[in-house]
């Protein structure tokens, strides 16, 4: 787990993986799996994220305005779909049963699932409206890590890293693709 600089951290989603949402408040922590992430702003950078009401993880995301997203990896499939299909509100044990494993970052009082590859410390930029009306909530990234064995130098290397590494994309009812093989038309230069 390296740290990514900020400039570079909206490159961390912008491939359009699943993620996994996380969140603590008065001593709960939640995990929850969101298909609709994307970067909005590079600088400060800057998400969204669509969390629908009766997700538990949004009323911690409310009421602590901080939270973790992270990029869960092919080897963490079924963990991606229990999170996403099971509620804390039923199941009180339910990270348990999911096969999370949460730990600690320095100076992040947050709660980080172990095993992805990516994951990026965010903080609540408040758009009641918005967050009301539409259930879309806008975050400013605050600290980014990588797993270097697939994301460094502030580029994904997918190709080069063994396909446990691939990113998740889910497209309907329990069915997800890997992201494929790369294809460049230019070189880039940053």
């Amino acid at each position: 787990m390296k740290p990514v600089e900020l400039k570079k951290a909206f490159r961390l989603i912008n491939h359009g993986p699943t993620v996994l949402l996380s969140a603590r408040h008065g001593g709960i922590d939640n995990v929850m799996a969101v298909a609709w992430c994307c970067g909005l702003d590079i600088d400060p950078p800057k998400l969204t994220l669509v969390v629908d009401k009766v997700a538990q993880t949004r009323s911690l995301i409310e009421a602590s305005r901080v939270f973790v997203v992270q990029v869960p990896t092919v080897a963490q499939l079924a963990l991606t779909r229990e999170v996403g299909t099971r509620t804390l509100y039923d199941e009180p044990d339910k990270l348990q049963k999911s096969g999370v494993s949460i730990f600690e970052v320095p100076g992040q009082d947050l709660p980080f699932v172990e095993g992805c590859s990516a994951w990026l410390a965010c903080r609540l930029v408040s758009e009641p409206h918005t967050q009301d009306t539409y259930d879309l909530f806008i975050a400013e990234v605050t600290a980014a890590w990588a797993d270097d064995r697939v994301f460094r130098d502030g580029h994904w290397h997918f190709e080069t890293a063994g396909p446990e590494w691939r990113s998740l994309h889910h497209v309907a009812g329990g069915h997800f693709y890997a992201i494929g093989e790369a294809l460049s038309t230019a070189a880039e230069t940053t």
